[in-house]
């Protein structure tokens, strides 16, 4: 059963081949054997999963069921939801229950999915190898020395470890596809306010997004279905007629132009990784897809754009964790300046800390021209250069990461090199575009490789469509980490 898709998984459930408490019981028991061994998970409560997994079998048994009725799907500790714990990763929240659902939990709810447990994360999702969680270290199914990537590892280590059939993540710089591509799964980021981010705890406002994490593009689509949606409560989410993002899966690839940007290719990607890539896009020629050259010859400025942006945004989001309304409150302190400095002292971990300084900077008096301003002017440039790539092509190709994963610790004392890890991610958020990756290879030692889909505003299915018809000649999706067992 743990080797179940979404799709296959709810066609057992309809055709009552078992029920959903069963399925859930039965991921539960494996998250309780294997949690300790991966960390994916920072909460677990039984009696809610079944209990929602009771209600799901009801809805069935009533004829009501949608694809996503009875499965269990794991979230991301970044997202509310009503009566669990939700503590981003962080001490800050390590006693905050939430007291109401963020909209993405309202509509899995709504579908009758299962929540079967909140995922561990990079800290205020600030992290490219989900080793800054509070609650220790996440590590990779394909070899637990080595790191899941960041910030939504715990839901990608969890899908991938077959603890869950699929997870929903953010993404910030790369935060779904990333660990999506280090784990050998698939991660879609979809545009830019498709996906509300109300009760998303946020980060770095202008550019989280919520998203899937699945084995394959089909159950991608099927999570987005059920995700997309406008909602009035955040003033960020598109008010946009329903799609069916399963609609053009089945469309032939003839004449699909892939755009290879030169940029994607030029020195920093690691020989394995380039390989698996470019067996990948040779396999796209065989579908009947052309390939052209295309430039984004901003992209370089991308990392350096964001880590002037995100934690500007993130030094305002965060200000709100002074100890006063909820969360952690340091224990003792001699007045309310003293009570807010150790709050934030003690509550936060370094990597939050030093975001929170950097964005702080660039916002003070006298900075703010020189840095803040100039990102944002340097923004636009990286979105013009995308309008005119799509000018040339209808999707855009390339590494989702310019190395398989790293060691655990490798990175821990050098941030430059962490925030490059994200260096073919980050633009996609700065331009607000759709990107995903699904696995194509493996590189050195047997770790996966992820090819990144990029596509134009609003072009989810079509992208979805590509990552399909790939899946369908090739069997990356299908391999499982060592030692994983599977029916």
């Amino acid at each position: 059963m743990q080797n179940a898709t979404i799709k296959s998984l709810s066609a057992d459930l309809a055709a009552k081949k078992l029920s959903s408490v069963e399925a859930t019981r039965h991921f539960l028991i494996r998250i309780k054997a294997l949690n300790q061994k991966y960390r994916c998970f920072i909460t677990v409560d039984e009696d809610k999963s079944l209990a929602q997994a009771r209600a799901a079998d009801q809805l069935r048994a009533a004829g009501r069921a949608q694809p996503l009725t009875g499965v269990p799907v794991a979230q991301k500790d970044i997202f509310c939801a009503k009566g669990w714990l939700t503590t981003c990763g962080s001490r800050m929240l390590s006693n905050f229950v939430s007291p109401y659902d963020a909209h993405v939990v309202e509509r899995l709810n709504a579908a009758g999915a299962v929540n079967i447990g909140k995922t561990n994360m990079d800290e205020f999702a600030m992290g490219s190898s989900s080793e800054t969680s509070y609650y220790g270290p996440v590590t990779n199914p394909w070899d637990t020395q080595t790191v899941p990537g960041g910030s939504s590892g715990g839901s990608a280590a969890a899908v991938a470890a077959r603890l869950a059939p699929a997870a929903i993540g953010t993404d910030t710089g790369g935060s779904i596809r990333q660990p999506a591509a280090l784990t050998g799964i698939a991660g879609l980021k979809p545009t830019y306010g498709v996906v509300s981010r109300y009760g998303m705890i946020a980060f770095a406002s202008s550019l989280d997004q919520g998203g899937p994490l699945a084995r394959t593009a089909e159950d991608l689509a099927l999570m987005l279905n059920v995700m997309a949606g406008h909602d009035a409560r955040d003033s960020t989410s598109l008010e946009r007629p329903p799609e069916d993002y399963t609609r053009e899966l089945t469309r032939s690839l003839s004449g699909l132009r892939i755009g290879l940007p030169r940029e994607f290719f030029a020195r920093g990607v690691a020989p394995d990784v380039e390989k698996a890539v470019g067996e990948a896009v040779g396999q796209f020629r065989k579908l009947g897809c052309e390939t052209v050259e295309v430039s984004l010859p901003n992209m370089g400025l991308s990392v350096p754009v964001y880590y002037v942006l995100a934690p500007a945004e993130a030094s305002s989001n965060l200000a709100r964790y002074d100890g006063v309304r909820y969360g952690y409150r340091a224990p003792e302190y001699a007045d309310l300046p003293d009570m807010y400095k150790k709050t934030r002292a003690q509550g936060f971990g370094a990597e939050v800390k030093r975001r929170i300084l950097i964005g702080t900077y660039v916002l003070s008096h006298g900075y703010y021209d020189a840095y803040y301003l100039r990102a944002q002017k340097l923004r636009r440039l990286i979105a013009r250069d995308f309008s005119e790539a799509f000018g040339k092509c209808d999707v855009i190709m390339g590494p989702t990461s310019p190395t398989t994963a790293f060691r655990l610790g490798e990175k821990a004392d050098d941030p430059v090199q962490m925030y490059l890890s994200d260096i073919y991610t980050i633009a996609v958020n700065l331009a607000g575009l759709p990107g995903m990756s699904i696995p194509c290879g493996f590189g050195n030692g047997g770790l996966p490789a992820g090819l990144q889909i990029i596509g134009n505003y609003f072009s989810e299915a079509r992208m979805l469509n590509v990552a399909h018809q790939y899946q369908l000649v090739t069997d990356w999706h299908d391999r499982v980490p060592p030692g994983i067992d599977v029916d």
